[in-house]
This record gives C-alpha cells, structure tokens and sequence, in this order.
C-alpha cells in the first residue's frame, strides 16, 4: 500500500527529522536539503516508487560517510515530471528538464539539486534486477536521458504513472515494477548502444509496452491495423502476433477494445454531450455505425446511444 508523507501536518521543529527519517527507510541515508510538500511511496514488487512535490527549492547529498553506513547497495532513476533540477556523481551533471531521466548509483556519492516547484518520481531497486552490470552502467551516471526522444520517452512516461497503481493488488504491482524495469534496461542500454545484449524476454516485454503505447497515439487513425504496427515497429505482422500471444488477445481485438473504451469515456463526459454517438466513434477510428453499435453493445451490455442515457450522471 502506498504511504503518503505531508509534513505541513507536523510541528515545524520535527518536519526536517521526519524526511530525513523517511528518506533513511526508503533510500538509505541522506542529508537533505529543506521539506518536500508532499510524498507518496510505495513498492511494486522488489521496486520501490517515490513521488516527490515540492515548491520551494531543495534537494539532498549522499556522501562517502552515508554510503558507509547503507546496509545494501541500491540503483536509482530519476524521471522529473515537473521544474528542473540538477543531479551530480562521478563528475558527470545531469541538467533535467520534465520528462528527462537520469540513472543513479547509491553505492557512491550524489547530489540533487532541485529547483523551485518540483514533482520528481524515484525509482529505487537493487542492481541485480538490471541486466546490466555495473561496470557497463557506470558510464551513465549523471548522465541526461531525454524525456521525448525514443526509448527514453516510453520510460518517463510509463515511469511517472506508476505512482497511481500503488494500492494495487499485489500481483499487478509485481507485474508493473518488471515492466518499468524492462524500459529503464531498453533506454540506459540504447543510451550505451548495448541494447542488443540485453536478454530477450526484456527487449520483447519492452518492444510489446511500446507497441501498445503507439496503439494508443493512434487510436483515432481509421488505418490503425495489425500491418501499420507491424511496419512502424520494423518486425512482421507473424512476429507481432506471436507477441500478443502472451497477451491473452489478438493485435486487432487489443486495437477494437482500445478503442471501444474510447468512445465509452467520451459518451460519459458532460462536455461531449452534444457530440452525436457517430461523431464520437468517429474520432476513435470506428467509421462503421452499425458495426460500432453491435461491438459496444457486445463489450458493455447496451447500445451507445442507450448506454449515456442510463450512465451519465443526472
């Protein structure tokens, strides 16, 4: 279950003592530098998931002292969602912007440097579940991953919804923390030029949540098919059904339901409501009435005309 840290509902002599504490726990030891607004954590598995706010400037320091004093070695990502920061080790600076991700080594010293009106998602996990060694990712330190470019951009995006599956059932949890792990391999390996070494049930895991994420910018297009996905990811429409067998669904069936429940959010929202049912199945790539009639009643038990009559609210 996800813990949520809000110091403004402590005495202010013991906010300090109390993130320092916190940070001990779920990090190892280091000396901060002023008090975060709001914390939410959790565990996804074997990975630890932090989500830091805050609006003053901070940030904190890991020293040779507090390396001393951890009793195991940890990695640590950092994806910044929003503001700036600055990140230090091994003489290497990762200036990041929101959306960028830099990869940390706890078992050395560190220093973040945050900027005003911050939100920052850690990721803390041990070495052994990166398939990478550590002599191969030690060149990144410190290093920029940029947030909108490739396989860095499936890695902060997936990385910064984590926090929002916390309270999870505990299988899914696991499930999330392998699948964020598989991209963080994906963008430090292409940022070495080694992904190709990676073992391939991560690269094939990591191809798959980029697939499905490029279905989802591409919902709207009505030439959305199992070829164009297969094309745009250079691998063959075989492959890419071979890929979704561990999907439980067909490429086309994942593509339909994606879109099915498109159309059944927009039904439901109140700004849309003078949007015709057509129109809105339209917008999702269903050019089809009748055929979109029949699958949503199949998927959701009612026509989509008869569907946001009963559920819209009022």
């Amino acid at each position: 279950m996800a813990v949520v840290f809000r110091p403004a509902g402590e005495p202010a002599a013991d906010r300090a003592d109390s993130w320092r504490e916190l940070l001990d726990a779920t990090i190892g030891p280091l000396e901060p530098h002023g008090v975060p607004d709001e914390v939410r954590a959790g565990d996804l598995g074997a990975v630890r998931v932090a989500a830091l706010s805050q609006r003053d400037p901070g940030g904190a320091r890991r020293t040779a002292r507090h390396v001393r004093r951890s009793n195991s070695e940890l990695y640590k990502v950092d994806v910044l969602v929003r503001g700036r920061g600055v990140i230090e080790q091994d003489g290497r600076q990762a200036a990041l912007e929101a959306g960028d991700l830099t990869f940390v080594d706890l078992a050395r010293p560190a220093r973040w440097a945050m900027a005003s009106s911050v939100t920052c998602v850690g990721i803390v996990f041990p070495p052994a579940m990166l398939p990478l060694g550590r002599e191969q990712v030690a060149p990144l330190t410190a290093v920029r991953i940029a947030g909108d470019e490739d396989s860095g951009a499936l890695a902060s995006s997936f990385a910064r919804q984590l926090v929002g599956h916390l309270d999870g059932p505990g299988a899914h949890r696991a499930r999330l923390g392998t699948a964020v792990l598989d991209l963080l391999a994906v963008a430090l390996g292409a940022r070495l030029d080694r992904a190709e070494e990676l073992p391939p049930e991560s690269r094939q895991r990591a191809l798959v949540l980029r697939i499905r994420a490029f279905i989802e910018e591409n919902l709207g297009d009505p030439d959305l098919t199992p070829g164009m996905v297969a094309a745009a990811h250079y691998v063959s429409v075989r492959y890419l059904h071979k890929l979704f067998e561990t999907e439980s669904t067909t490429v086309a069936e994942w593509i339909r339901g994606r879109r099915l429940e498109r159309c059944r959010r927009d039904l439901l929202d109140p700004a849309l409501r003078a949007l015709p049912v057509n129109a809105i199945a339209a917008r999702w790539g269903l050019l089809n009435a009748a055929h979109f009639s029949r699958a949503f009643r199949a998927a959701y038990g009612a026509a989509p005309q008869e569907y946001r009559g009963v559920m819209r609210p009022g």
